[in-house]
């Protein structure tokens, strides 16, 4: 703690607290995310301040954040990276509203238990399935899993997600010819599946951020596998059901089949929110590896 005692006369002294990695909030604690835009985020004395392009200034409580997604139009300056790396603030670039999710900024972790538990896991090939079911177990709580190989709770999980999405079509009276989508073909798609795709994104985003600052890595997976983010895609499927597809197929009711960017995002935010979505994320990830984690 430094403190700045010699304040001017007549003017309270100024208390700076130097904020370390004991004193951070646990990823639980945390605001999920904040989309930024067509601006500059740089540091401001020893805070990091938004200027949108109409300059108007926003501090922003880095610490307080799981992650920032820097859409189209934004710079970050070098001393602003530092601070949201000490703060383990991720950082994701994203495309227009987080319709795509291009990349991310790792922060450093205190060690690397929780990766190698991982690694050790992924590298078992029985481990590996049971990291497999605990996953699947989510889905298919009152399901016998034991006996079930990964390509047989895949087609199960299949099937599962296609009844699902029928469901919401009718329960929202919305046309549903499946789920569709061109990467760089973002216009051609229905509303539904625009919103799926914007949602997932965001949702990937959230969870990756979360992932990095508890030191696993989004590359290890166990169910997903040749693709960019396998570990995070084996999360994020716990949780689309509530905080994507729902959303979809309701905002597409309520839009009338107009893509409304802001409100999706309002939406869903106050999904993620409600469901404590950065609090579920640490003890799933616990009971899915079966070991006592460490949080950053």
């Amino acid at each position: 703690m430094k403190s700045n005692a010699l304040g001017n006369e007549g003017n309270p002294a100024r208390l700076l607290i130097k904020v370390t990695r004991d004193t951070l909030p646990q990823v639980k604690e945390k605001y999920p995310f904040l989309y930024l835009e067509k601006g500059r985020m740089e540091i401001d004395d020893s805070s990091i301040k938004w200027i949108d392009c109409d300059c108007n200034v926003v501090r922003l409580p880095v610490a307080m954040l799981n992650c920032i997604l820097l859409g189209p139009g934004t710079t970050v300056t070098h001393e602003a990276v530092k601070v949201m790396a000490a703060a383990n603030c991720g950082i994701c670039w994203v495309g227009d509203d987080s319709l795509m999710f291009y990349a991310s900024g790792q922060t450093p972790t205190s060690n690397t238990r929780n990766m190698t538990h991982q690694m050790k896991l992924a590298a078992n090939p029985a481990k590996s399935l049971e990291v497999a079911r605990q996953l699947f177990a989510y889905r298919f709580p009152d399901a016998n899993l034991e006996t079930k190989t990964l390509p047989q709770m895949m087609g199960m999980e299949g099937l599962r997600v296609r009844k699902f999405y029928e469901e919401m079509a009718v329960k929202y009276k919305v046309g549903w010819k499946g789920r569709r989508f061109e990467p760089g073909n973002f216009e051609m798609s229905d509303t539904t599946n625009k919103i799926l795709t914007a949602a997932n994104a965001a949702l990937y985003s959230i969870i990756m951020s979360a992932a990095h600052s508890m030191g696993y890595s989004p590359h290890i997976g166990f169910i997903h596998s040749g693709s960019p983010l396998p570990f995070i895609y084996d999360l994020a499927d716990l949780y689309k059901q509530q905080v994507s597809i729902d959303l979809a197929f309701a905002m597409t009711a309520e839009m009338a089949g107009y893509y409304d960017r802001h409100k999706i995002a309002a939406e869903f935010r106050k999904r993620v929110i409600e469901i404590d979505l950065l609090g579920k994320i640490g003890p799933d990830i616990e009971t899915i590896l079966g070991k006592k984690q460490c949080l950053s």
